[in-house]
């Protein structure tokens, strides 16, 4: 039986074309009515339907493969069959109204019974057809998953190949020392063993071997360029247990040998090239080189900078290498520290001849002199800075210009080092430290002057010199200066040039300081500062203002660190307070024209607006004052506590009452005294006698309130009273003794009420404690008197009641009193 072709796609164009019915055609009643013949056509189509869906439904138990596109075909044909043989029966249906009821409702039923057959097969098709789908791919998926298996494992097997090959020429090229072989050799191993490792799901037993392997040979090969390395590089060190001193490192020595080339092998510049390359492929040159560049600093480059003792000997010996060895060829160390110079020239040795026969060896695109540079050269830079540098500074500015040898020295040094591959780059800290020596000679000018100001500050003030008012500081000389400003003065001059003066000139003592005793430190100090100012103006810009801080900040330290330093003594010893408060007003005195003296040479380099140190004069003045006006507090509270012990010089009548009153007033006296020894030819004259004024004021004034309280003053009390205060009437002036030469003291002696408020009204109190109440009278005259610039009238009247009993006499006398 021929195979049935495959079914056609029929497009909408062939589709057949049904009729349309206007409601005319419908109202007839022809639109139900079948045509005549339609049964007979109808009923054989669908008994040919019929049979075939039969045919499929018995073979629908399973369905082969092969069959299903066939019975598919077949099916497809008759649907078609049954499709074109309905349209025709519906087009005569109602195209050519041939009423046929009865065989339409039959044709239909059997219509729907294909259907129903239809959806069965098209079940059993689809239901079928999956299953196998289902089976198939499975089936192309587990080929695939074996074939896949299948390369891999070619794969593997490859890269084993490819392990074991690499493995053995490895070996061979262990064996003839070509390390450079071995180690690309192991790299190959390395790669096939990584490559090994998309494979442990396979659980092959001999990948772990492998992979020990790979690491024993790689630790084989790192030990036999180890061992090589050693014998490129021998050290000879000292004991670590000894200190590391002088002599230990002379037992230092590193010999540098290639070794000796045999028939066959390689010679040893080639050796040596094949060592440190091979290193680097295996990643250990850096560290090989990084312990090596510590045992250098440590024993070898460190020890030539900080002892200048210590140089290096170069000994060639062609059989067996080159060594270097450290000696030392100064026994007697008087040097401290090295000079550069010393320092550049020992270390150059070293260098040069580890790069040429060592360190002259490119590894990758890089130098091993570079690597070793790279490592070395901070500590290095760091240590020559510290140990030589800093301490080749000059301490002067006028040694400044002999700096530029240093200068020249370390740019040989480094031009040197680059050329060898040591450094890269331009500029370097160690260059530039050198460079910067004006800043460098700045700061440590300003940190000598600071420590030697500290140091004054903080010595013992009772070391003093005597000044007067003819001592000058001896200011060290100045370059000339002359503004332009003057220069073009003089030019329009010219030879005629009139001197400008005053007519009346002031004395020559004016803004002169009084003669008095400071602290040696002190005037020390403000030596110190002058110097430092006249060193600022023989520098550059930069020194010249950090050396002109400096002196500020000497200024500002002896604020904070005198008073602070000798708190207890300034407080506890009059004589120190004294001292200290010259000191203050002879630094402040000097500081109204420190400023002035260098303005000429200080204003280029600062502006004229802080180019001065009048701000600080009032810290100073205050400091001192303050200082000494806390001793003059602690004296008074002193007089004061002794006055209190006299019974507030009441009910002097009692024997025992007078002698403690007259004892009090004579401690007082002898306290003034003492005080006034003690500041005898330190204190200023006019300083003198106003705090001895002042402390005699307090004590008058004590006694002459105590007195004003009484009530009841009886004859014999204003006797006694008399007594006490005529004491302080005889013995008041004798505390004046500023000078050493009492005829010189008398003068301020006979002047005692210019610096005792009270000393007039304590004189006055006197003459009254003995005058009768007419005396009184006529001294008050009517508010005119000398009594009466002494005392109110109430105080007046108050000290009448007390002296005199109630009588008429008295009543006159107080009516008087106003």
């Amino acid at each position: 039986m021929p195979e049935p072709e495959p079914p056609t796609r029929t497009s909408q164009s062939e589709a057949p074309v049904l009729p349309k019915f206007d409601a005319e055609e419908k109202a007839r009643g022809f639109a139900n009515s079948p045509r005549q013949g339609d049964t007979v056509l109808m009923s054989a189509d669908l008994c040919t339907m019929a049979s075939f869906v039969t045919e499929v439904l018995a073979s629908s138990g399973k369905l082969e493969k092969g069959d299903v596109a066939s019975k598919i075909s077949k099916m497809s044909r008759k649907v078609q069959d049954t499709k074109e043989e309905v349209c025709d029966m519906i087009a005569k249906r109602y195209i050519e109204f041939l009423p046929n009821l009865q065989s339409s409702e039959e044709l239909m039923v059997q219509v729907d019974e294909v259907s129903k057959e239809m959806d069965t097969l098209k079940n059993c098709i689809q239901t079928e057809v999956q299953e196998e789908i289902h089976v198939t791919m499975t089936e192309y998926a587990k080929l695939k998953q074996q074939l896949e298996k299948n390369t891999l494992i070619l794969t593997m097997l490859g890269h084993l190949k490819e392990f074991h090959n690499a493995m053995e020429e490895f070996d061979k090229a262990l064996v003839n020392k070509k390390y450079i072989d071995a180690a690309r050799q192991l790299e190959r191993v390395q790669h096939s063993a990584d490559s090994l490792k998309a494979w442990d799901s396979l659980e092959l037993p001999l990948l772990p071997a492998l992979r020990s392997e790979l690491i024993i040979q790689r630790e084989n090969l790192i030990y036999h360029l180890s061992d090589e390395w050693k014998k490129l590089a021998v050290w000879k060190l000292p004991p670590s247990k000894e200190p590391a001193g002088l002599k230990s490192f002379l037992e230092t020595e590193l010999k540098l040998t290639l070794g000796c080339s045999k028939d066959g092998e390689q010679s040893p510049p080639e050796l040596l090239c094949c060592v440190l390359r091979a290193l680097a492929l295996q990643g250990e040159l850096w560290n090989k080189i990084r312990v090596f560049s510590q045992v250098l600093l440590k024993n070898m480059l460190k020890p030539l900078i900080i002892h200048p003792a210590l140089t290096v000997k170069v000994m060639e010996h062609p059989a067996e290498g080159t060594t270097l060895a450290l000696q030392c060829l100064e026994k007697d160390g008087s040097k401290v520290h090295s000079s550069p110079s010393q320092a550049y020239n020992k270390l150059l040795l070293v260098l040069k001849t580890l790069h040429s026969h060592l360190l002259d060896v490119s590894v990758g695109k890089r130098q091993l002199s570079t690597i070793l540079g790279e490592l070395i050269w901070e500590e290095v830079s760091n240590c020559i800075i510290h140990e030589c540098l800093l301490y080749s500074i000059p301490t002067e500015s006028s040694q400044l210009e002999n700096y530029n040898t240093v200068i020249k020295e370390t740019e040989e040094f480094e031009k040197s080092l680059k050329e060898m591959q040591y450094l890269q780059g331009d500029s370097t800290a160690l260059l530039k430290y050198a460079r910067d020596v004006n800043c460098h000679f700045a700061s440590k000018k300003c940190k000598d002057v600071i420590v030697k100001a500290r140091k004054l500050m903080t010595s013992k003030i009772h070391n003093t010199i005597r000044i007067t008012p003819n001592s000058k500081m001896v200011l060290p000389k100045l370059p000339a200066h002359r503004s332009q400003g003057s220069r073009d003065a003089d030019k329009a001059l010219g030879a005629e040039e009139v001197p400008l003066h005053n007519e009346k000139q002031l004395s020559a003592k004016t803004l002169c300081l009084p003669a008095c005793r400071i602290s040696e430190s002190v005037q020390q100090l403000m030596e110190l500062a002058l110097n430092t100012l006249c060193e600022a103006i023989g520098g550059s810009t930069q020194c010249a203002v950090q050396l002109f801080f400096t002196v500020r900040n000497i200024f500002h330290l002896f604020c904070d660190v005198v008073p602070t330093y000798h708190k207890e003594n300034l407080l506890n010893f009059p004589h120190l307070a004294a001292i200290h408060h010259n000191n203050c007003m002879y630094l402040a005195h000097h500081l109204l024209t420190l400023g002035h003296q260098f303005r000429p040479h200080v204003t280029q380099l600062l502006s004229e607006s802080i180019a001065t140190f009048v701000d600080l004069v009032p810290c100073f003045r205050k400091l001192g004052a303050q200082c000494f006006l806390a001793q003059l507090n602690v004296q008074r509270a002193e007089l004061l506590e002794r006055l209190s012990t006299a019974r507030n010089f009441s009910n002097l009548e009692d024997e025992n009452n007078f002698i403690v009153a007259s004892k009090a007033i004579k401690q007082v006296l002898h306290q003034l005294k003492q005080l006034g020894i003690v500041w005898q030819d330190v204190l200023p004259v006019t300083n003198y006698c106003k705090a001895l004024g002042a402390l005699l004021n307090t004590a008058i004034s004590e006694v002459i309130a105590k007195i004003m309280i009484l009530e009841d003053i009886s004859s014999e009390d204003g006797e006694n009273l008399y007594t006490l205060c005529q004491i302080f009437v005889d013995e008041g002036p004798l505390v004046f003794i500023p000078l050493e030469d009492e005829r010189q003291n008398r003068k301020y002696q006979e002047e005692v009420p210019v610096f005792v408020k009270k000393w007039m009204t304590l004189k006055e109190l006197v003459v009254v404690l003995r005058a009768s109440l007419q005396e009184i009278v006529n001294r008050w005259a009517e508010g005119k008197g000398p009594l009466a610039l002494e005392f109110s009238s109430s105080e007046m009247k108050s000290l009448v009641r007390a002296l005199f009993q109630n009588t008429e006499r008295r009543a006159a006398a107080l009516t008087k009193i106003k």
